[in-house]
């Protein structure tokens, strides 16, 4: 499964050169967090979020201490522009229209965002949410071993990136219900943790554990 099998197709976007008062009205009425920012080409240029707007200058946010003179700058530029292009996220994580289930679900946790941009060729073709992720794991039926795989994947990668202040995840893979775990941990205690998030997760047949103490140099 991949990301044309789960992606948004209608998807609102916002020209750079709009209104971040714009920007907000748009997001409120479509009952989304964040709009791709296009250009005239419909190239995707940025992303504009509620985590971006949150920082504007009406809600008395400003550089925090002990920032260099250009951070400050940036941060001033984004707190008082009402212009898209000054305030959108850039550049964006994005991922093609092949990216599987496990790349999308491993981006949105690393990156700590809520979607992902599926772009051809520079130009939107879709959006994957959270909430896309989720319906895959809520159409899943007993006996559909190809999805039901997918979602096990899924919601073991979702309560490792939720519990676990790691870097870098363990890979995850599922095999007839079967819950392999490869790669290495920082130490026993990691490890353990890991085995016990895993050996909870609801519908996993059994864990394979292939996981190394002691990261590579």
């Amino acid at each position: 499964m991949n990301a044309t099998d789960v992606m948004t197709r209608q998807i609102v976007t916002i020209s750079p050169g709009y209104s971040v008062a714009h920007a907000a009205r748009l997001m409120l009425e479509g009952g989304v967090s964040g709009l791709p920012v296009v250009d005239d080409d419909g190239i995707l240029v940025g992303m504009i979020t509620e985590g971006d707007l949150i920082r504007r200058m009406e809600f008395g946010q400003g550089p925090p201490p002990g920032l260099s003179a250009n951070e400050s700058y940036e941060i001033i530029i984004k707190a008082n522009s009402w212009c898209v292009k000054d305030v959108m996220t850039t550049p964006v994580a994005t991922l093609a229209e092949d990216a599987t289930v496990e790349e999308i679900a491993s981006l949105l946790l690393s990156r700590k965002i809520k979607r992902v941009p599926i772009i051809r060729a520079g130009r939107l073709v879709g959006m994957v949410s959270r909430a896309d992720l989720l319906g895959i794991i809520a159409r899943t039926t007993p006996g559909t071993i190809a999805k039901g795989n997918d979602a096990l994947r899924l919601s073991v990668l979702a309560r490792l990136g939720e519990a676990l202040p790691m870097a870098t995840l363990p890979t995850v893979t599922v095999e007839r219900g079967i819950v392999h775990l490869n790669g290495s941990t920082s130490s026993a205690q990691e490890h353990r943790a890991i085995r016990v998030i895993v050996d909870n997760v609801p519908g996993a047949a059994g864990v394979e554990d292939h996981l190394r103490i002691g990261r590579p140099e």
